[in-house]
């Protein structure tokens, strides 16, 4: 069974905003499997389903970004979950162009407060990630109010495809193994 966590801030006022690309990305598997949804444990929705003719749990912790680790632990305990095989963490990246994928096997938070958390509770850094890019923070910028912030309408175009690649790269690792999903999407570039 594998565990999807899809990272972003619970709310109204948060949706569609760049920090917000994981609970897109589970959004979209949600839409594209008909999987159930509303169920809470943990302090995260989450629903069970098949992808990639593997059992699947989706699910967005509400614990807002910066603790997102603490509902991933305790999930993973709950449903037996192997970090390092099993689990794959959808986050938003600044250092990506917009749309554009970056799937990863290990590694270092990177500067991001989520993935920080993660790896704290967990203590360890082996887990599958799939970042969607956002694009680079303007110079004069605070890094808090770019990230909440909405995308443009040419960018949310990029970002639309780059969460429906990100649901297909979840599909494909599921059904393919990550290394498959890295060949394909590591390479695609978001078309402009």
């Amino acid at each position: 069974m594998y565990l999807i966590a899809g990272l972003g801030n619970p709310g109204k006022q948060y949706e569609a905003t760049r920090h917000n690309m994981g609970f897109d990305t589970v959004d979209c598997l949600v839409e594209k499997h008909n999987i159930p949804q509303g169920g809470v444990k943990f302090n995260a929705m989450y629903g069970k389903g098949i992808i990639g003719g593997e059992k699947a749990i989706l699910m967005k912790p509400l614990s807002y970004m910066n603790l997102s680790g603490g509902p991933i632990q305790e999930m993973s305990g709950y449903f037996k979950i192997d970090p390092e095989t099993e689990l794959i963490v959808i986050y938003d990246d600044i250092d990506l162009e917009p749309g554009q994928l970056r799937i990863r096997k290990k590694g270092s938070a990177g500067g991001h407060n989520g993935i920080k958390d993660i790896i704290r509770r967990l203590g360890t850094e082996k887990f599958i990630r799939i970042r969607v890019g956002v694009g680079a923070k303007p110079k004069d910028w605070d890094l808090a109010d770019f990230v909440l912030g909405h995308f443009s309408d040419s960018d949310r175009k990029l970002v639309d495809e780059g969460i429906n690649d990100a649901a297909e790269a979840v599909e494909m690792i599921l059904s393919e193994g990550v290394d498959a999903a890295m060949n394909k999407y590591n390479r695609k570039k978001p078309k402009n």
